[in-house]
């Protein structure tokens, strides 16, 4: 039975499978749209679609915790003390003011201090986290081994974040500490030869979901998938789905998904 809340949507499944959405939100709470600038009310920095495009996953046993805040919010996969994933490079914060094309959120004075992050912290961040936490843990007690699949997207041109256009697929294991590389192997295989580009811990290598809980030493497995958009939508409002590019990209999405399965059990099993 799905659980709703002011932060997520989650629904459990059977195998040891959670995928995660911390981008897919669109909510922004009527006191923080107040002191917002008007570009926040575009949400262009979500990533649009994706509970749609991976439709799929309840059919496969998969849980999956879909975020309905926005991460102009709050940004769910970052770290709960602010600091930097990737030291040197542009990056959003905790609490973004602005966007990724440098656009200020907020009007003068209005952004929020510490107190605000705080309470946003506590009211959105921190539930989203324990979900994961209690899944994963009820997955692996079951299971024996879990694999955690972040999924994303985002524009494939944003000169601000990155040169050129991104590769479609963009996986992250941190550098390889967030999973076993035979099953990140067998999953980037499904991908070769299929028409599309992909990059293995390139411009982005797994956000604090990823490299907070990708523990596989002990028994948790985490890879972010980093999708452009223009694989499956409009990059350019009013962002709609498009689905006869979805269809297309769904069963290699599948393919990623089941094959890591596979490989999850061969690891419970050793």
């Amino acid at each position: 039975m799905s659980c709703d809340t002011p932060t997520y949507v989650f629904t459990p499944g059977t195998k040891p499978l959670l995928i995660s959405i911390p981008h897919l939100g669109t909510e922004i709470p009527d006191e923080v749209q107040a002191g917002m600038a008007d570009v926040a009310g575009i949400r262009q920095d979500t990533d649009w679609h994706l509970d749609q495009l991976y439709g799929f996953a309840e059919a496969l046993g998969a849980s999956v915790l879909r975020a309905r805040v926005s991460r102009y919010v709050i940004d769910l996969n970052r770290p709960p003390n602010g600091e930097s994933l990737y030291p040197g490079q542009t990056t959003t914060t905790l609490c973004p003011v602005d966007t990724f094309r440098g656009e200020p959120l907020y009007g003068a004075g209005a952004a929020p201090d510490a107190s605000e992050q705080a309470r946003r912290l506590a009211m959105y961040w921190q539930p989203y986290h324990r979900q994961i936490r209690a899944e994963l843990d009820r997955l692996q007690s079951l299971h024996g081994a879990v694999l955690l699949w972040d999924a994303h997207s985002i524009a494939s041109l944003l000169p601000r974040l990155f040169e050129g256009r991104l590769p479609d697929l963009n996986f992250g294991t941190a550098d390889g500490g967030s999973c076993a590389p035979a099953l990140l192997d067998a999953v980037v295989d499904v991908v070769r030869g299929g028409g599309f580009s992909q990059v293995v811990n390139g411009r982005f290598k797994g956000g604090y979901i990823t490299r907070h809980y990708g523990q596989p030493e002990r028994g948790v497995h985490a890879i972010q998938l980093e999708m452009s958009q223009r694989l499956y939508m409009q990059e350019e409002a009013p962002f709609g789905y498009d689905p006869a590019k979805a269809r297309a990209l769904q069963p290699l999405l599948q393919r990623m998904l089941g094959t890591g399965l596979e490989q999850i059990k061969r690891l419970a099993a050793r």
